[in-house]
């Protein structure tokens, strides 16, 4: 069970992140870092937070997080992903992380923006990007969502959406090895996006295989990355190999961030209060139960540190690890109003 207070999110140190085009990637501190500029990956990710948390407060926030979404988004549907302070892009446009991002953040707004005017333009943005196909699984983990935001939303693009969440699901791995119960040969970053894309767009597309296979995956990764101790000790940033225990460092935000939307989506599904308490365990990481028993995240401000380290944290407040701590906190909330 959620065993901390629930404080309501803030986005005090979200908007101080954010200008008249996006949020900012890197901060020192908490002061923006101006020259590192924006990238879309974090534009998506705050969409997806503001949008959710529809406060009267997050007009101004999502008009900005779309327009930058709008302005990735290339004819052909690939996404440029970095815009440097002066507002010109800095990169080539690609079907990376990036793109995955932003469909899941334009299907998310397709069905849940406050206004008509947001709902249709995340649609039509949803639409553009739907066009081409990522061959990567996790970039295609993220769309997987938009789409299944999409098939749910009030405007008509029902066959678009399940097309592109059945290509995919097609592409995730889902037969275990030898070595683990996992199916690739090491954990890398944002792992738990593979079990929530086959256990909600599993349910989305009705396909119980693929729900049965993204709650075994995601039971194995729980047991990988719990600690003896009984909090979680996620995969660090060098990832994590068969039988390689012990804290691993640096720990990030984001993966506490994907673990708490997969065990909200597997609670969704199956109604096992377990995957409600795991969703309240990756909000308690961020409040100190963790491998070095360190709070990071900031109640006042909403501001999140950019890691776990085997010191303490991070004291940077960038803006993944801060969208990461609120995606976690508003997904705990709604565990915790949901349940009986």
């Amino acid at each position: 069970m959620i065993r901390v207070r629930l404080p309501a999110p803030s986005l005090a140190h979200v908007a101080a992140m954010t200008d008249e085009r996006g949020i900012f990637e890197h901060a020192q501190f908490k002061a923006p870092r101006l020259e590192c500029g924006y990238c879309t990956d974090d534009v998506a990710r705050a969409l997806t937070v503001v949008v959710r948390d529809g406060g009267p407060e997050t007009h101004t926030l999502t008009q900005t997080y779309l327009a930058f979404l709008e302005r990735a988004l290339t004819t052909d549907g690939s996404v440029h992903n970095r815009m440097s302070v002066a507002g010109s892009w800095t990169d080539t446009p690609t079907t990376g992380d990036c793109w995955g991002r932003a469909v899941g953040a334009l299907g998310h707004a397709a069905r849940y923006g406050g206004t008509h005017d947001v709902r249709t333009r995340a649609a039509r943005g949803f639409l553009r990007a739907a066009r081409t196909r990522s061959q990567d699984v996790r970039a295609s983990c993220f769309a997987a969502s938009g789409a299944i935001d999409m098939l749910r939303a009030e405007q008509s693009a029902d066959g678009v959406a399940a097309s592109l969440l059945a290509d995919c699901l097609d592409l995730i791995p889902r037969r275990t090895g030898t070595a683990w119960e996992w199916p690739e040969p090491r954990l890398r970053y944002a792992n738990a996006a593979l079990c929530s894309a086959l256990i909600a767009g599993g349910a989305a597309l009705r396909r119980p295989t693929a729900i049965r296979q993204g709650l075994t995956m995601l039971t194995a990764l729980v047991h990988i990355e719990s600690s003896p101790h009984g909090h979680f000790s996620v995969t660090g940033t060098e990832g994590r190999a068969p039988g390689q225990t012990g804290p691993l460092w640096d720990q990030q935000p984001i993966e506490l961030s994907v673990l708490a939307d997969a065990c909200t989506h597997a609670y969704t599904v199956t109604g096992d209060t377990f995957w409600a308490r795991k969703v309240g365990l990756a909000w308690s990481w961020f409040t100190g139960e963790n491998d070095a028993a360190t709070e990071l995240y900031e109640r006042d401000t909403g501001a999140g540190h950019d890691g776990l380290q085997p010191g303490g944290r991070n004291e940077n407040c960038g803006a993944e690890s801060t969208i990461a701590a609120l995606n976690t906190l508003q997904r705990a909330r709604e565990i915790a109003g949901a349940r009986p």
